[in-house]
């Protein structure tokens, strides 16, 4: 099954009914006048904002949505029925981009918004517009326009505060599992995460903030290696970022190596994403000594001159977890009351998100260009179009 944040579909608007050519019959009027109606407009395709929708998984199925066709009009100036808007609801956090001018036509970020991606065909003028005192007998109508057609995709972006960063296997989704009820599949194996998670993280009745769980990244992630280029996009709307790093790995490489690999590989994928404040989170504590693990975390700090903050937690047991989601939830609070009180704070915030997508245009600028070039066309005709399918498991 392929992964769903991603979908194409083919939208079309209903047509515009077409104009009556008809002439008044009655008894004791043989040569009534024009009496041809109109026709009726064609419906548009709206989308609607769906808290209750998560994943895009219905796209996968049905890729064709077609509004329905205006009626003609008839004799007697009778109008033809207009046709009905089709609404498709979709989840908080899409985008929505035409796939042939990759124009960005909008983004669902609200419950019940609503967004026309199709416009309906005008209606049809029937003929008794055009009766004038020199022509009594028009035979002259309009026929109704057709509705727009549009392959559109659809870019869904978890909706998250805080996004967890690292390479697979570094605890990420033990971590989330431990500060939220989300409960993403873990193993002693890297790639084990394969979809984004998402946990809401609860400090009380009114306190919360969500975390997205994204697959791990490998070197090369922005020029596709791997999974990650397909999920770097779902940092993209988080206000901060938490490298975790394994303090004690498996295959024995220098964490300070694995920390400067990431953060190249964010700097490469987007250059305001790397601007976003980034903490680092050392896992699996637990592992080593007090005394080894202070000396290593240190020597890691020294070597990269890191300045901001540092955390260390041990994910499976909890232990550092708790001051890690406080640390976070304050510095969230503080973020929006910053923005709320000051306007060149929330200017800046809007600049950002808006830099982002601008880069995110970008890039798919440059992928549609490469997917036209001759010889990525000769490749994909050789090779398998599957290449980015992915099991997935859904547990209600």
């Amino acid at each position: 099954m392929q992964f769903v944040d991603e979908a194409l579909i083919t939208v079309e608007a209903g047509n515009g009914g077409n104009g009556c050519l008809s002439f008044r019959r009655e008894k004791y009027v043989p040569k009534g006048g024009p009496d041809g109606g109109d026709g009726g407009n064609g419906g548009s395709v709206i989308l609607i904002g769906d808290e209750s929708l998560n994943t895009l998984i219905d796209f996968k199925y049905q890729r064709f949505y077609k509004a329905e066709n205006g009626q003609p009009g008839q004799g007697r100036q009778m109008s033809g029925r207009q046709g009905e808007d089709l609404e498709i609801r979709v989840p908080i956090g899409t985008s929505v981009v035409d796939v042939e001018t990759l124009e960005v036509i909008g983004d669902i970020t609200e419950e019940g918004q609503r967004l026309k991606v199709a416009q309906g065909g005008r209606r049809g003028l029937g003929n008794v517009h055009f009766k004038s005192s020199t022509n009594r007998a028009p035979r002259r109508t309009v026929p109704g326009t057709e509705g727009d057609r549009r392959q559109l995709r659809f870019e869904l972006k978890l909706m998250a505060d805080v996004g967890l960063l690292g390479m697979p296997n570094a605890g990420k989704s033990t971590l989330i599992r431990s500060v939220s009820a989300a409960k993403p599949k873990v193993a002693d194996y890297p790639f084990t995460t394969l979809v984004p998670n998402l946990g809401v993280v609860k400090l009380g009745a009114h306190e919360h903030f969500v975390m997205a769980d994204v697959p791990g990244l490998i070197e090369g992630a922005s020029e596709g290696a791997g999974l990650g280029l397909r999920f770097l996009k779902h940092l993209t709307r988080t206000r901060l970022l938490l490298h975790v790093v394994d303090v004690a790995p498996f295959d024995e490489r220098d964490p300070a190596e694995v920390i400067e690999t990431i953060a190249h590989e964010l700097e490469q994928f987007s250059e305001t994403l790397a601007e976003r404040p980034r903490w680092l989170v050392f896992n699996k504590c637990e592992m080593l000594d007090d005394d080894t693990r202070r000396e290593t975390i240190e020597d890691i700090v020294s070597r990269l001159g890191w300045e901001g903050p540092v955390f260390e937690i041990s994910a499976i047991s909890g232990q550092g977890t708790d001051a890690l989601v406080q640390a976070v939830h304050r510095w969230l609070t503080e973020q929006r009351t910053l923005e709320l009180e000051d306007e060149a704070a929330r200017t800046r915030e809007l600049e950002m998100r808006r830099r982002m997508e601008a880069e995110t245009i970008a890039r798919a600028e440059e992928r549609l260009a490469q997917r036209k070039s001759p010889r990525v066309a000769e490749a994909d005709d050789d090779g398998d179009d599957d290449e980015f399918d992915v099991d997935v498991e859904y547990v209600p």
